[in-house]
């Protein structure tokens, strides 16, 4: 079901129908980026290749009894040129300039890790699930025509393309089963479309019409007036044997909480620079940590041995959060011994910043228990191809032998995450944090799906919470221009609004991100109203709206409710028995119907694929009925 703001277009039909094999890297795509500053593949151009014995020639669309058959050097000249070539004329009104776009877009990896990547993978079971998937999609192939058409087009160039894909296919012909192809196409980050459609409910069950109170004067979005100072250092824990690099910044006036920033996966301490030096030239001290097993430089050391239990050790959801608390132990004994920092390190009463991967290292420190058990449990029930990249990064934590393991800090006091990953990984506790905690989620956040990872998790706290919808925004918004080497923010596979663009998110992440922080001082009252859904929303732009709430809306709470309904394995019998009662499932789909009102369908577009064909075929058949 698709909802009113969110319409199937067409060239997302066309791609699940002709890009089948990419779906399998998009798969991947948390993985296999190109990495600027770190790994720096040679960009080929898009149809060099070293000609392999056997190559598709065709590609026949299957659709129940119905077959139609296309050249590929059909799609080669429509990709070149725009022209359509009698075999395309059935999908004229489909072949887009958009459609063209996506036929011709390159997927940048670096091969290196990526042929180690697959080999680890295929060797899985959530490997040879996504095979035994693919095999259905693409009925005449088998799983070693697929593995080595993979490893084929991975040896032989850093780009991955449709029209690649097809020059490596051991057969003359490629039969694709349309119906298999969209089924398997929206299982692809399943919980990433759920958040898109939800869109429209966020921002219109958040929106406050109230008139702004009586502002102070200041504006907390503009920097302050202490001039800033920062110190590089690097921290050596004996007992894990760990350097960890950090970053201070202070002014000369030091007052407030201590404030301890946890950058995410793959990226590094200077991620969210830009907001260490708002904050300190307000006076308030700033640490940013450097996780060394986790950050961009790990996964450059590891490249050329790499697998995919390497690429985020389990270990790093236990060292992460026992790395916050070995710094603030350190920094206890130089805010008392070192004349530099003295009296500056506040660390009995610490602000904690996370994104992403940070953002589950701060819950972790605020008491929430990681909940292995419920995580294994996802993990194993749940197909490869439904997982967002946020969620093959949390099942790395399945590997560790615990049931649960709990990190609580005293220390920390608060607690703000950008973009956090959770999913699965507190299981139900993060009822047991007990500090003010204030999230931000971003609408169009392919990493981290906001349904998933912030709206279901937000809804368990039962503290003092607020959630920022940053509408328009990605998972790398945050970030400034100067911090981009990141991993994530790299992906040529997941888009990303970030740099000039994404100027109003770091405009509202300073001016909020101050607002909470002094809620720990005796300035909180002066900084409250920028804490108010009315201020939140004035800092909307033409590209960015936002939203603040303290509890979600209901019709998104119903729209959870929804998504979280598993589909019966049985017949309507099992639906009248005592584990999935009917009435609530009635229940939920009546309170969702505002929800759902004139919704767009994707057999809509399904059908005009099959008019079209039907049109073009029509004496054929009829001879076949």
């Amino acid at each position: 079901m698709y909802c009113q703001s969110w319409t199937l277009k067409d060239s997302q039909i066309l791609l699940l129908l002709f890009f089948a094999p990419m779906i399998f890297f998009k798969f991947l795509s948390p993985f296999l980026f190109n990495v600027v500053g770190g790994i720096t593949p040679i960009l080929l151009s898009l149809f060099w290749f070293i000609s392999p014995s056997f190559s598709a020639e065709n590609i026949v669309l299957k659709a129940g009894f119905l077959n139609h058959k296309i050249p590929v050097k059909d799609l080669q000249t429509f990709v070149e040129t725009q022209e359509i070539s009698p075999s395309l004329q059935p999908y004229k009104f489909l072949l887009t300039s958009e459609f063209r776009q996506v036929l011709s877009q390159n997927f940048k990896i670096d091969h290196l890790i990526a042929e180690r990547f697959l080999n680890d993978l295929l060797k899985s079971d959530d490997g040879q699930r996504v095979l035994k998937q693919l095999s259905q999609a693409l009925p005449d192939s088998d799983y070693t025509q697929l593995e080595q058409t993979l490893r084929t087009l991975l040896k032989q160039t850093n780009n991955l393309n449709f029209i690649n894909f097809l020059r490596v296919y051991p057969q003359e012909t490629v039969t694709v089963d349309i119906s298999r192809i969209a089924i398997l196409g929206f299982k692809v980050n399943e919980s990433f479309l759920h958040s898109r459609l939800i869109n429209s409910q966020v921002k219109k069950g958040l929106k406050d019409d109230s008139p702004i109170d009586n502002l102070p004067t200041f504006d907390p979005t503009v920097s302050g007036e202490q001039n800033i100072f920062r110190e590089n250092t690097v921290l050596y824990d004996r007992s894990r044997n760990r350097y960890i690099a950090l970053d201070i910044y202070t002014a000369k006036k030091t007052r407030g909480p201590l404030v301890i920033m946890s950058h995410g996966f793959a990226s590094d301490r200077r991620f969210l620079r830009y907001l260490a030096k708002h904050l300190t030239s307000y006076g308030i001290t700033v640490v940013s940590v450097e996780h060394p097993g986790s950050d961009i430089h790990a996964l450059i050391k590891t490249a050329t041995g790499i697998n995919s239990s390497q690429i985020l050790p389990s270990e790093e959801f236990i060292d992460r959060p026992q790395d916050i608390s070995f710094v603030l132990n350190q920094l206890t004994l130089l805010n008392e011994k070192n004349s530099k920092f003295k009296g500056k390190l506040n660390t009995k009463k610490v602000s904690m910043i996370g994104h992403s991967f940070g953002g589950y290292t701060a819950l972790a420190l605020g008491g929430a228990s990681l909940d292995l058990k419920t995580l294994r449990s996802f993990c194993q029930d749940n197909s490869p191809l439904r997982r967002s990249p946020a969620d093959w990064l949390q099942c790395a934590a399945g590997k560790l032998p615990y049931p649960q393991r709990n990190f609580k800090d005293n220390r920390i006091k608060q607690i703000i995450v950008f973009n956090p990953i959770i999913g699965e990984l507190f299981g139900k506790n993060l009822s047991q944090i007990k500090v003010p905690t204030l999230m931000l989620s971003s609408s169009d956040d392919g990493i981290t799906p906001t349904i998933s990872h912030q709206l279901k998790p937000f809804q368990q706290l039962s503290t003092e919470k607020y959630i920022i919808m940053a509408m328009g925004g990605t998972h790398m918004s945050i970030t400034d221009m100067n911090s981009m080497n990141s991993m994530m923010g790299q992906s040529t596979l997941v888009k990303e609004v970030m740099g000039k663009k994404a100027e109003p998110v770091r405009q509202l992440v300073r001016g909020v991100s101050l607002a909470f922080i002094q809620q720990l001082t005796p300035e909180k009252s002066r900084y409250k109203v920028f804490l108010k859904p009315n201020y939140i929303e004035s800092l909307s732009q033409e590209n960015f709206n936002f939203r603040l709430g303290t509890e979600l809306p209901m019709t998104v709470k119903t729209w959870i409710n929804v998504t979280n309904i598993k589909a019966p394995k049985a017949d309507l019998w099992f639906l009248k028995s005592k584990l999935v009662p009917i009435q609530n499932i009635k229940h939920h789909f009546i309170n969702a119907r505002q929800i759902l009102l004139q919704p767009q369908y994707s057999t809509e577009k399904l059908n005009d694929l099959f008019t079209g064909l039907l049109n073009h075929y029509d004496d054929q058949f009829n001879e076949w009925s």
